[in-house]
C-alpha cells in the first residue's frame, strides 16, 4: 500500500458525510504529524516525565514530550527504563523483564485513552517506590477499577487498533490483566487504576539499594539517603517541620485507608462528626502544609472532590517512622 491506502485502511483518512469533504483525522495527525502540525491542532498535547526523588519541591530529571504519539511512546518507556530498576525474573524456563511488561501497558494506557480535547496535559511521575500516571479522560465510572468486575471500554478506538496493529499494545482488557498479573510480582502490591475526570494509575515499583534491588514490596529503605549511618545534606534539606496533632493523624489515616478518598471516608476514619470543625482543624491545615492535596483542585468544592497524599507527606510518614 502507499500512504493514503495505509491511512484509509486503518481510518485515518475519512470523510466527512454532512460536508462531502475528506483528509486526515485527529488521530492521524497525532500519530503521524509533525511536531509543529500538532502543535496547530492539539496545542495542549504534552507528556511530562518526572523523577522526583531526592528534590521532591520540583524534580531530580523531566522530559517533556511533544512529538507524535509512535514517538511518544518509545520516549516513555526510555525513560522509564532509565530510572527504574529491572531485577531478575524466571517466567518457566525464559528470562523475561517485569518492568517492561508492565509499563508497555502504563505507557499504551496513557497515550490511547487520553482526552485529547482536554488542555491539561499528561504525567508520569517516578517517586520513591511507585509510579503514578495521570491523563485527561471521559470517565464512565469514578473510582477503583476491578479488573475482575470492570467492563473494558475503547476510549479512543482508532488509535488503540492502530497501536495494537504494531505491536505496542494488547487487545482492550488483556493489557489490564496483564499489569495486574506482574505488578504485584514487580513492586509488591497490586497496580490500581482509578478512573474519574482524571484518570490515573499507580504502580508500586522496587528501589535499589547499595547492593542492587531491594526485595518487591519493600516499604522503605533505610540506607536511601544514610551514608555509614549519616543523613546526606539533601535530605537535611528536606526535612518536614513539626505539625500538629490533628494533621498528622490526616496524613496518617489517608495512608491507611487508601492511594485516594473522599472527604466523608476520612472523616470517618478519625471519627469525626463535626464537619466544620474536621475542615477547619484537620484538613485544610494539611491541604496548606503540602502534606495533603485535592484531586480536583480546580474545583476544591466538587461533589467528586477526593484527596490523597503529596510526595512530601509520604516522606513526612517514612521519616516519622
Amino acid at each position: 500500500m502507499d500512504d493514503a491506502q495505509l491511512l484509509k485502511s486503518v481510518q485515518l483518512y475519512q470523510t466527512d458525510t454532512e460536508t462531502g469533504k475528506s483528509g486526515i483525522t485527529l488521530a492521524g495527525v497525532m500519530l503521524f504529524g509533525t511536531d509543529n502540525q500538532i502543535l496547530q491542532v492539539c496545542p495542549a498535547h504534552r507528556t511530562d516525565l518526572i523523577l522526583r526523588k531526592v528534590d521532591l519541591d520540583r524534580y531530580d530529571d523531566r522530559d517533556l514530550v511533544r512529538t507524535n504519539l509512535i514517538d511518544s511512546y518509545d520516549r516513555i518507556l526510555a525513560f522509564i527504563q532509565k530510572h527504574l530498576p529491572d531485577p531478575f525474573y524466571l517466567e518457566g524456563f525464559e528470562r523475561m523483564s517485569l518492568r517492561d511488561a508492565i509499563f508497555r501497558e502504563v505507557a499504551s494506557n496513557i497515550l490511547i485513552h487520553r482526552e485529547y480535547a482536554s488542555g491539561i496535559p499528561a504525567r508520569l511521575i517516578i517517586e520513591y517506590g511507585k509510579v503514578t500516571t495521570e491523563n485527561a479522560n471521559r470517565p464512565h465510572g469514578f473510582g477503583v477499577l476491578n479488573p475482575e468486575t470492570s467492563t473494558p471500554f475503547p476510549k479512543n478506538p482508532v488509535l488503540g487498533a492502530f497501536f495494537r496493529e504494531i505491536d505496542r499494545a494488547d487487545e482492550l482488557g488483556s493489557g489490564m490483566r496483564k499489569m495486574m498479573l506482574y505488578g504485584k510480582k514487580y513492586g509488591g502490591a497490586d497496580p490500581q487504576l482509578i478512573e474519574g475526570d482524571i484518570f490515573r494509575i499507580i504502580v508500586k515499583v522496587p528501589e535499589f539499594d547499595k547492593a542492587g534491588v531491594l526485595p518487591a514490596g519493600t516499604k522503605s529503605a533505610p540506607s536511601r539517603h544514610q551514608v555509614d549511618g549519616e543523613v546526606t545534606p539533601e535530605v537535611a534539606r528536606q526535612v518536614p517541620g513539626k505539625y500538629p496533632a490533628s494533621t498528622r493523624q490526616v496524613v496518617k489515616a489517608l495512608y491507611d485507608l487508601s492511594e485516594v478518598v473522599s472527604r466523608v471516608e476520612l472523616q470517618a476514619k478519625l471519627k469525626l462528626s463535626d464537619r466544620d470543625h474536621f475542615s477547619k482543624e484537620y484538613l485544610q491545615p494539611a491541604l496548606e502544609a503540602g502534606l495533603i492535596e485535592m484531586t480536583i483542585p480546580d474545583k476544591p468544592r466538587s461533589s467528586k472532590q477526593q484527596y490523597r497524599l503529596t510526595p512530601k507527606g509520604q516522606q513526612y510518614l517514612e521519616q516519622s517512622e
